[in-house]
């Protein structure tokens, strides 16, 4: 039974819409055509290598993964695949235990199965070496495919034995038509404000679009703008243009006042705020000059807050180190 079947004999309104509209096939997977029609073309000349996908959070890496094992092994996919969550476990055992008995267990039927794993760039270099070997290994029988956030942290001999493919953030289209059609599943009226708040609230992430479009149907009869900004805890951007504008003009007073209605107000984190800042900087109305060095000090913030300094000091020394340059 798949997931969409699954979330049906849910109670109406608990469905967790990220799985009851995950994508089974290659068919559904919006954006990423590119690698989708590589990944198809592999299966269909059943020659399968080990894979690595990277790239960030909500951009169709595991839905990929599922749906090659859909395509090779049909109904007896779950039978034939094995996902892992690096991040959970991390350990060279898991490695050498789990992975190597799923490798040797008997199967009928295909010449292969999948091991998915996901988070791989969480696991400990032992533990990347232990693979490594198993890779090695079991490659008569065995596929790997490998998720991870930044392929940086594989080390060079599992990058050199996967055809590596590198997801990208998704298109604003992309996004749009997904959040439209699952809207119009739910019998959702989202106006076309609502829509692009959505679009970019999610900056390319499709699990957070349609968890936000989740969470705001369920403050109203119509999904607006003001709804989403709301439940995601996101500043409009012309807030944003607004702050820093008013402290390029030496209005710190005025700048501080507006940060403090989204940190206080809002609700906003000081990284998130970071976050919308360096996304719009190149959009507001400003000499080059003066985006270089709002960027500077944005740099300068974020490095500060990961480090762990105080966030509201820093990003109103952010906005007092460009007030005071005017």
């Amino acid at each position: 039974m798949s997931e969409a079947d699954a979330s049906e004999g849910a109670p109406a309104g608990r469905e967790i819409w990220i799985e009851k509209y995950r994508p089974e096939s290659f068919e559904d997977i919006y954006g990423q055509e590119e690698i989708v029609e590589r990944l198809r073309s592999y299966v269909e000349r059943d020659d399968l290598p080990h894979l690595l996908f990277s790239g960030p959070a909500g951009v169709g890496k595991t839905t990929a993964a599922t749906a090659i094992a859909r395509e090779v092994y049909g109904d007896d996919w779950r039978n034939n695949f094995l996902e892992l969550n690096a991040s959970d476990e991390r350990g060279i055992d898991v490695v050498r235990d789990r992975i190597k008995n799923f490798a040797r267990s008997s199967f009928g039927g295909y010449d292969h199965r999948i091991i998915f794993l996901d988070e791989a760039d969480s696991l400990t270099d032992d533990a990347q070496s232990a693979l490594r070997r198993t890779m090695e290994q079991f490659s008569d029988n065995t596929r790997f495919i490998l998720s991870c956030n930044y392929s940086s942290k594989i080390i060079d001999p599992i990058q050199s034995r996967c055809a590596v493919f590198r997801f990208s953030p998704l298109s604003d289209d992309a996004v749009r038509q997904q959040v439209e059609d699952i809207a119009a599943a739910e019998g959702i009226e989202v106006t076309e404000d609502g829509l692009d708040a959505l679009v970019y609230a999610a900056s390319g992430d499709m699990r957070r679009a349609i968890n936000s479009l989740q969470a705001a149907a369920t403050t109203g009869d119509v999904v607006d703008e003001e709804a989403v900004y709301l439940i995601t805890s996101t500043a409009r951007p012309e807030q944003i243009e607004e702050m820093v504008e008013a402290a390029i003009d030496g209005d710190f007073a005025s700048a501080r006042s507006q940060l403090e209605t989204l940190l206080v107000d809002t609700g906003m984190a000081g990284g998130d705020v970071i976050d919308q800042l360096h996304r719009s900087a190149w959009e507001f109305d400003l000499d080059e000059r003066t985006t270089v060095r709002l960027m500077e000090r944005i740099g300068e913030a974020d490095y500060r807050i990961t480090a762990g300094a105080n966030e509201r000091v820093q990003l109103e020394a952010l906005l007092a180190s460009l007030a005071a340059e005017e």
